[in-house]
């Protein structure tokens, strides 16, 4: 099942990653309102859904008549002596026993297999949002926020739908059902029962407004702790290094001293709501025995009539008594659904144009027109980082890009491919807006090898093959292609390894050194054989010697393929048939090596630079 929120359409506003840390939100709506978002995923789960708590309101029936069965036994076997009658009274009593617990499990087979189906429509329509959503959300938000949602919040909602929704329904219409009930053997003890129990409902609105807070504090700081644990993991060669383990489990105790705080005032709420829930039957109860025993003595109500009551007053506190943990239940899932939302609700800016165009066969000419671009949190008062950026990139030629840190060539590298889009002008594709194309095609045509090499937690073949889902991985083209691209990027080390191309990298490919990941990324781009290359630095990690094997190789590889090259060394300047010259986030120069060498003075600054950088 795949849903699509209403926000791809109009812009949402969401909270900000520092103030989901703080524990604040948006606009609350309604509980009902809030949770009623749900429906989409639970509708087709709706039909055993409803059934169930039908039946769940049968077994809260039977309960019920059981007391009833009681007073006619009572006034009028018990008094006249009828023993046979009894016993089928007894029978009966024991027929709605069995009754009531056959139904209850009937309703747990019902309910049980349609909720993990909703839990599997949210988290599956989550993990599409997240990965449909444009990088300039998860440059804001947490990764340890969504990994929370995506398993804490999702799976709360889960259990709500299956156990919390249903039993709150029953045990509502079971109170009000039994409550009605009590006014069957005179009014004055359903009055008397009504009026003790107004308590319970002034202290769940009271607890409603508190715990709502304290529940969204805890699952924001759950989800601020995972972030802590995962940078800690993932940061744990740079706090070795440093000696600062100790600083990190003090900054993890801190946060989770901070969790323990709030979870103790939440326990705190609860305990007193379950105080009252505890002590107000009982308190009922007391003020019904005493108005009972006046009214018999008064002749108005029988032994059995109050010996009903009191049995039916009994069934009703378990239900009664579930009204403090079916509350929490329910603003702890109303808080998660609201987290869960919070990322359907963010806007999707980057996406497919309503009347895409094609480029079946592309040329590979690439051109940046007038460019223009900040980053979306930037203040009004920041200058764009990206400024009336002019270059064109002819068919099959390699343009080298260069520049003193931090004049834009990392950031100008993710518009061709539309990690971002650019805030001013155009970028286009053999003169078509790169705006105009649809992604998969767009990201088919442009490939892009970072300067930090990502791989996943899968076998060297998957990694590589990454960018290639048009081919069989065990089939004979794909084996070509493999090879091929593995040879470019001088990566047959693989081979080496234990299990060769199906060898398990590990988590971000951790278990291998910063060479051996950089070549392996940069055969990934490679086999995609897109018509245009955008390499950021892709050697930056590489020996001499390997480093210029590899440049052979790409000197084959480039020899039809347009490619655009950030250039931090004199040996990948070499590669290129041009070399663009990139000052405070324009072009000041282009041309071939010698010429620049020739004309601008920047250049050879940058060349001098480079050079003394990268001799031994």
């Amino acid at each position: 099942m795949s849903f699509s929120p209403s926000p791809d359409e109009a812009p949402h506003s969401h909270p900000s990653a520092h103030s989901l840390a703080a524990g604040q939100s948006a606009p609350r709506v309604s509980t009902l309102r809030a949770l009623a978002r749900l429906l989409p995923f639970a509708r087709p789960a709706l039909p055993r859904l409803i059934t169930g708590a039908f039946v769940g309101l049968g077994a809260a029936l039977a309960s019920l008549g059981i007391p009833l069965v009681l007073q006619w036994v009572i006034d009028g076997p018990l008094l006249s002596g009828n023993r046979s009658l009894i016993v089928w009274a007894t029978l009966g009593v024991l027929a709605l026993g069995v009754l009531e617990a056959l139904l209850v499990f009937l309703r747990r087979m019902l309910v049980l297999v349609p909720s993990t189906a909703v839990e599997y429509a949210v988290r599956q329509s989550f993990t599409e949002r997240l990965l449909r959503l444009p990088v300039a959300f998860h440059d804001r938000w947490q990764s340890g926020q969504l990994l929370s949602r995506m398993m804490q919040d999702i799976s709360m909602i889960r259990r709500w739908v299956a156990f919390g929704a249903i039993l709150l329904l029953i045990n509502l219409t079971t109170i009000v059902v039994g409550t009605a009930l009590l006014f069957r053997w005179h009014w004055s003890l359903g009055v008397v029962f009504i009026v003790c129990s107004i308590p319970i409902w002034v202290m769940g609105y009271r607890f409603e407004r508190r715990y709502g807070a304290l529940s969204r504090r805890s699952q924001d700081q759950v989800g601020d702790l995972a972030t802590a644990v995962e940078e800690s993991v993932h940061g744990i060669r740079v706090l070795k290094a440093f000696g600062r383990g100790g600083h990190a489990l003090r900054k993890f105790a801190q946060q989770a001293e901070s969790l323990r705080a709030t979870e103790l005032r939440k326990g705190r709420e609860v305990g007193v709501l379950w105080f009252w829930y505890d002590l107000v039957p009982v308190l009922a109860l007391g003020g019904c025995l005493g108005t009972g025993i006046w009214l018999v003595s008064r002749g108005e109500l029988s032994v059995g009539e109050l010996f009903a009551f009191f049995a039916m007053a009994t069934a009703l506190r378990w239900p009664m008594g579930s009204l403090g943990f079916l509350f929490s239940f329910l603003i702890d899932t109303r808080t998660a659904t609201d987290r869960v939302f919070e990322v359907f609700d963010a806007q999707v800016v980057i996406r497919d144009p309503e009347s895409p165009r094609t480029i079946p066969e592309p040329r590979g000419e690439l051109a940046f027109r007038d460019v223009n671009f900040h980053y979306p949190d930037a203040r009004d008062t920041e200058a764009d980082i990206i400024d009336d950026f002019e270059l064109v990139l002819r068919p099959g030629e390699t343009m080298a890009l260069v520049g003193v840190t931090g004049c834009g060539k990392t950031t100008l590298t993710t518009l061709p491919t539309r990690l971002y889009d650019v805030t001013g002008g155009a970028v286009t594709l053999d003169g078509v807006d790169v705006r105009e194309l649809r992604l998969d095609e767009l990201r088919r045509h442009i490939g892009i090898a970072f300067e930090e090499p990502v791989l996943f937690s899968s076998s060297v073949r998957a990694n590589v093959l990454l960018g290639r889902p048009d081919l069989d991985p065990t089939g004979a083209e794909a084996e070509e292609v493999l090879r091929e691209a593995l040879e470019v990027a001088q990566a047959g080390f693989v081979f080496e390894l234990p299990d060769g191309l199906d060898t398990e990298v590990g988590e971000e490919g951790l278990s291998l050194s910063g060479g051996q990941r950089q070549r392996l990324a940069l055969a990934r781009v490679v086999a995609a054989r897109p018509a245009v290359l955008v390499l950021d630095d892709p050697l930056s990690a590489l020996d001499v010697d390997t480093e210029a094997l590899v440049e052979a190789g790409l000197r084959r590889v480039l020899a039809d393929t347009t490619a655009l090259i950030v250039a931090h060394r004199p040996s990948t300047v070499a590669l290129a048939d041009r070399v663009a010259v990139m000052r405070d986030g324009r072009i000041e120069a282009v041309g071939t090596h010698a010429e620049l060498l020739r004309t601008s003075e920047h250049y050879r600054h940058l060349i001098v630079s480079i050079a003394s950088e990268d001799r031994p």
